[in-house]
């Protein structure tokens, strides 16, 4: 999704006519109404491309761009990944055929036309009919319910955030602080809270208070459902990845999401700015770092 917004953002900046790959409209077209033109694959092979990195990586990350392998490749998108913001550079796109490469995750290059993403990112009507008919099920007989999509990103941030980013993912403290935040404001809120290890949201997530629900009895769902759902919430808690980024951005309302979660020598904040992750009028809630920090000795107390 971030590589369509800034595509489309970019190629209007520019004054360019925007093409998707077949594989990139597959992938969006069967969920969303995206309406930019598909180039035939049989035209892409044709054409002489220019090709313009949506990232500033390192001298050895460009020399295994310039000669790929399956590896280097894999490693040079996941690091792009986390790479990128708008800058001027962007804005003087030269050539009649741009190729646009790396993984954009950054609202700076598309938030100036927000109702417009928003447009593209409209959902089929039955995948919209399906999560306004399991909301309206969740509400059951209560009036003016607000609902509060939460998003737990873990599966392998897990073992990613400690032991590369120096970071650590959502903890069960987090969640609760969100949730606390919105009922503080909403006597009549609800939570439907979708992960990709919901096992472990059942296990350190109060449910006690019956205005918890974990979607989709429990079970994880197919990405589309799941992000369908929290799009048609009132707002959202967020913890990390570009999922519950896009689950907040669609849905609208106020958004809290999880802040410095990495410690200050984190590898990560090379490539990965809070600020143009974050839009500024969403609220962050700072992790609990205490798992990455040296453990303190144990004083002697003996007299």
């Amino acid at each position: 999704m971030g590589q369509y917004a800034t595509l489309y953002a970019l190629a209007k900046l520019n004054g360019h006519q925007a093409y998707v790959h077949p594989s990139m409209h597959q992938n969006l077209s069967s969920v969303f109404q995206i309406t930019l033109p598909v180039i035939p694959a049989e035209v892409v092979g044709k054409i002489h491309w220019r090709n313009f990195d949506l990232h500033d990586c390192d001298t050895c990350c460009r020399n295994k761009l310039l000669n790929p392998t399956p590896v280097s490749v894999f490693a040079l998108l996941i690091w792009a990944s986390y790479n990128n913001w708008m800058s001027e550079d962007y804005r003087h796109i030269k050539g009649k055929y741009v190729w646009l490469t790396g993984y954009p995750c950054s609202f700076t290059f598309y938030h100036h036309i927000c109702q417009e993403i928003l447009q593209e990112f409209s959902f089929h009507d039955h995948i919209k009919e399906e999560a306004n008919q399991y909301l309206l099920s969740l509400s059951g007989q209560h009036q003016d319910v607000t609902f509060v999509g939460v998003h737990v990103r873990r599966g392998d941030y897990v073992r990613v955030m400690p032991r590369i980013w120096k970071g650590v993912v959502a903890d069960r403290g987090y969640p609760e602080k969100a949730m606390d935040y919105f009922r503080e404001k909403y006597s009549n809120a609800i939570f439907v809270v979708t992960s990709d290890e919901m096992e472990w949201c059942k296990e350190n997530m109060n449910d006690s208070m019956g205005d918890v629900c974990f979607a989709f009895d429990g079970r994880e769902s197919s990405p589309e459902r799941d992000l369908a759902l929290l799009a048609h919430c009132n707002h959202t808690i967020m913890t990390t990845g570009t999922f519950g980024f896009w689950a907040a951005y669609l849905a609208g309302g106020e958004i809290v999401y999880l802040a410095n979660f990495t410690l200050p020598n984190s590898p990560l904040l090379k490539v990965f700015k809070p600020s143009a992750a974050f839009l500024p009028e969403w609220i962050g809630i700072p992790a609990d770092l205490s798992p990455l920090l040296p453990k303190q000795p144990m004083q002697d107390t003996s007299l």
